[in-house]
């Protein structure tokens, strides 16, 4: 049986030949004709200020961190449920992530526990779209307003999830998107950090450019480039750019089948999560259909389901082991509320197979040996 893998990148349309171009064009080394065509369709699309590609969604943290100044003792307040680089941007410069509770609906950070963990040290609220569902965004920006905070909107999941009508990653002070080959929109690797507050976009040219005035430079704004503050090699290759755009042609496309995906499996596993067996997620509206996943009632039944299903040839994940309780996490961060609903919900999350040549057929395929390994279990009680 033609095994169903969790992931499969996927060409859609005209990547090959803008390759092909970006070669013939005789400029690869980045910030050529595709990236700043990429760079126009997220300011057109997202509303953002400025748009920068980025070599990963890592890459756009980092910009983002040294963009809020931080400096060592500083302190950042952030989901322990993440991907590492969420935390790793600012302890880069020397930060203390500060973890907080996600919310047992969506998964997202808990806003409501954000302001009992503010300090004098806090400086950056770090939000982050798990799933590509919204957090509730009005609230955390309410509070970093209020205690003269920065918000950085890590979207790396979220491209065209929207809260209430604004795209998600133009928010924030600033946003972070990735283009890895597990998102929606893919480039292989690639990132992009998005500008929303005017104040530091000239600064995040400089630092993206190693630190240089070079993209004055070109513009013809100064009559030479130097070396005028920190910064590092962000800027992604060219080709990555071409690849990139030739996705963003179709991104809306792509979205729409993500979702029509995502669909599927929650309507044939409904009658599962009636009969107790799981529980799906409450995915929001304007979410972009990035994952599909499953909570379960433990450790044990999720790691039995993973055997059954790899059995199968069908292969699944679990995700992040929560950062609070990792060794890093805990020498560099601190708790700043229970981790209750962190505990739990890592230890029973599943991540079924999404990509977009996902056929009907292969979600009815996973759904039915799901419904196989529920119906074994109770036979055997």
């Amino acid at each position: 049986m033609k095994p169903i893998p969790f992931n499969k990148p996927f060409i859609i349309g005209r990547e090959l030949a803008l390759i092909a171009d970006a070669v013939a064009q005789g400029h690869l080394s980045g910030d050529g004709t595709y990236t700043k065509l990429c760079h126009r369709w997220f300011e057109e699309k997202l509303g953002c200020h400025k748009a920068l590609l980025t070599h990963s969604c890592t890459g756009a943290l980092e910009m983002a961190a040294i963009l809020c100044d931080i400096q060592p003792g500083d302190e950042v307040i952030l989901p322990s449920y993440t991907f590492v680089s969420t935390a790793n941007a600012f302890v880069l410069r020397g930060a203390v992530p500060v973890f907080v509770d996600i919310r047992p609906d969506t998964l997202n950070i808990d806003e409501k526990l954000i302001e009992a963990a503010i300090t004098a040290k806090t400086k950056v609220i770090v939000p982050v779209h798990y799933a590509g569902v919204p957090c509730e965004m009005e609230r955390i920006m309410a509070i970093a307003d209020q205690h003269n905070l920065l918000v950085v909107e890590d979207a790396a999941q979220a491209l065209l999830s929207t809260y209430r009508g604004r795209a998600l990653g133009s928010i924030g002070h600033f946003g972070c998107l990735s283009f890895h080959e597990t998102k929606n929109i893919i480039s292989g690797e690639g990132g992009a950090l998005l500008v929303n507050d005017a104040r530091f976009a000239a600064r995040a040219e400089i630092i993206r450019e190693k630190g240089t005035n070079r993209s004055q430079f070109f513009r013809g704004e100064v009559d030479k480039y130097t070396w005028v503050d920190i910064g590092s090699s962000y800027l992604p290759s060219e080709l990555v750019s071409a690849f990139l755009y030739a996705q963003l042609e179709h991104a809306d496309e792509i979205v729409a089948k993500r979702r029509s995906l995502c669909t599927g499996y929650a309507t044939q596993l409904v009658g599962l999560q009636r009969a107790g067996c799981l529980r799906l997620p409450d995915f929001d509206e304007d979410s972009n259909g990035h994952m599909f996943y499953i909570l379960l009632d433990s450790l044990t039944t999720r790691s039995e389901l993973i055997s059954y299903l790899k059995a199968k040839s069908i292969l699944p994940v679990f995700h992040y082991v929560p950062l609070h309780s990792a060794p890093a996490g805990r020498q560099y961060g601190r708790e700043g509320s229970t981790m209750r609903v962190t505990k739990e919900l890592s230890e029973c999350l599943l991540r079924l197979p999404l990509f977009y040549e996902m056929g009907e057929a292969e979600i009815a395929r996973v759904c039915a040996a799901i419904g196989e390994f529920f119906a074994a279990r109770s036979r055997s009680i």
